[in-house]
């Protein structure tokens, strides 16, 4: 039977569900029929686009440009991933701290009549003039798609005048796809394509491609490589903070895993097919349940399953004390939680070593990984709300403001404005993740419960953009098909 490619457009995996409001027992009993359909909002309130995905992805490549040919506004949310950038260099001990070199062509109207094909050459011999980089990435957006610009095309025609600049087409136009990991997909798509060639070079022992995202910090980047170190092995952690010569490395590797559950899982399937790399595909590596399956996951692959037992026993011995501490600080507490499909199902399951109850999760989409998930979090917690959405602020207040947690973990913002105390768990600046990140994170949530007053005080001055009688009415209600 033919290999089917994937599309890189995640909604085109059977199952996958994007709009839903539910609850986690009868989210698990539908799935498991069959019976969730595929929904969609009458009223959304924006939505997070794969273009910055796959610009966060790479941003922090040595030796890169980033061309969004697009217009100027598209970039503006790539403010996150260039703040992770800076910080990071800090951490890293870096000086000089820079700006990644990102170039807009802005794309306006008279682009959209007469097609954005000129502004894309200028931009990419303005590039190479200016910064002679080895790479240059070009993202579409959806401007560039529906004017049609054939941007294949352009990089090939350019390829051939600068030979020794790599130019690389990335597809993230936002329109493709609502769940926005698609942008992840995206960018290694065009890895595989135009870096690696499906080219099979020789393994090198006991190398591992360690898959990252913008928002892992470098301390949880230091836990990591630690705990691989301690099984033999050696890290190829990527693309964050690589260059061109780390990802032509991937294909040398023994093993390959993903610390972010949805960043390279596809592309992760993609390398066994083409490369014979065998992965471990499990859990964020966020407390102590999904860091033991996590790291027992790795070592499977690669032979050293009595190995990675007697370290798990040494590092329960290590923490279990410090754990408890925090427990008794935590025990019984409510928790709404919020963020990214891997990093939700992990702190949501991280609650439970610190004795807390959940009562509300929200996450992007839902489909057979979440699944096994919530059948977990289902056996540790009564049930829960759970709102499958992406970036919609209006639901997550409503649903805060009538479960009334005594502490909100993710994206904190919104429930701020409501005094709730709030912990923020996508956080590319601190430790989150393994055994070490951890202890960190209890004892900033812990904190955060015993000082509120921050957050008490931003509420009594400012108002959220919604009238009372939002919070009275049904949060899902503009769901037009599976909500309560």
């Amino acid at each position: 039977m033919a290999k089917v490619t994937y599309s890189g457009v995640r909604e085109s995996k059977p199952g996958r569900v994007n709009d839903l409001g539910s609850t986690g027992k009868e989210v698990e009993e539908n799935f498991r029929k069959g019976c969730l359909k595929r929904a969609d909002r009458s009223f959304a309130q924006g939505l997070q686009c794969q273009q910055i995905n796959s610009l966060a992805a790479l941003m922090s490549l040595e030796d890169a440009v980033f061309i969004s040919h697009s217009p100027q506004g598209c970039v503006g949310c790539a403010i996150m991933a260039i703040d992770m950038y800076r910080v990071g260099q800090i951490h890293r001990g870096v000086r000089n701290v820079k700006n990644p070199r990102l170039i807009v062509t802005n794309l306006d109207q008279k682009s959209v009549v007469f097609g954005g094909e000129p502004k894309l050459r200028e931009a990419v011999e303005k590039a190479i003039d200016r910064y002679s980089p080895k790479l240059i990435f070009v993202f579409t957006s959806c401007a560039s798609g529906i004017i049609g610009d054939d941007v294949d095309a352009i990089c090939d025609s350019l390829q051939k005048d600068y030979p020794d600049t790599l130019l690389v087409p990335i597809h993230c136009e936002g329109f493709k796809s609502k769940i926005c990991a698609s942008g992840f997909d995206a960018a290694f798509i065009s890895i595989n394509k135009y870096i690696l060639k499906h080219q099979k070079i020789e393994k090198e022992e006991g190398l591992i491609n360690l898959f990252a995202p913008t928002t892992v910090s470098y301390a949880d980047q230091k836990e990591m490589e630690r705990m691989l170190k301690l099984l033999g092995a050696k890290v190829n952690y990527i693309p964050f903070y690589s260059s061109l010569e780390k990802i032509r490395k991937i294909p040398a590797a023994q093993a390959s895993t993903s610390i972010c559950k949805v960043f390279a899982d596809e592309f992760m399937k993609t390398l066994e097919e083409d490369y014979d790399i065998p992965y471990s595909h499990t859990v964020m590596p966020i407390g102590i349940r999904n860091t033991d399956k996590w790291y027992r996951g790795i070592a499977k692959v690669i032979g050293k399953e009595k190995e990675v037992e007697e370290i798990i026993a040494r590092e329960h011995e290590r923490i279990e004390p410090l754990v408890k501490k925090i427990r008794d600080r935590l025990q019984g507490k409510r928790v709404f939680i919020c963020g990214g499909t891997g990093r939700s199902f992990a702190a949501a399951a991280l609650i439970d070593d610190f004795g807390m109850e959940l009562i509300g999760l929200e996450t992007p989409t839902y489909d057979d990984d979440a699944q096994i998930d919530i059948e977990y979090l289902n056996g540790i917690h009564k049930d829960f709300v759970i709102d499958i959405a992406n970036m919609q602020p209006f639901e997550q207040v409503n649903l805060v403001n009538r479960l009334k947690p005594d502490a909100f973990i993710g994206v904190p913002e919104w429930a701020a404005k409501l005094g709730v105390p709030t912990t923020h768990v996508l956080d590319g600046k601190r430790p989150t993740m393994g055994y070490d990140g951890l202890l960190f994170l209890g004892n900033k949530i812990a904190d955060q419960l015993e000082n509120p007053g921050f957050n008490k005080k931003l509420a009594a001055h400012s108002k959220l953009p919604y009238k009372d009688s939002w919070y009275e009415q049904n949060p899902f209600k503009y769901i037009t098909e599976g909500g309560n």
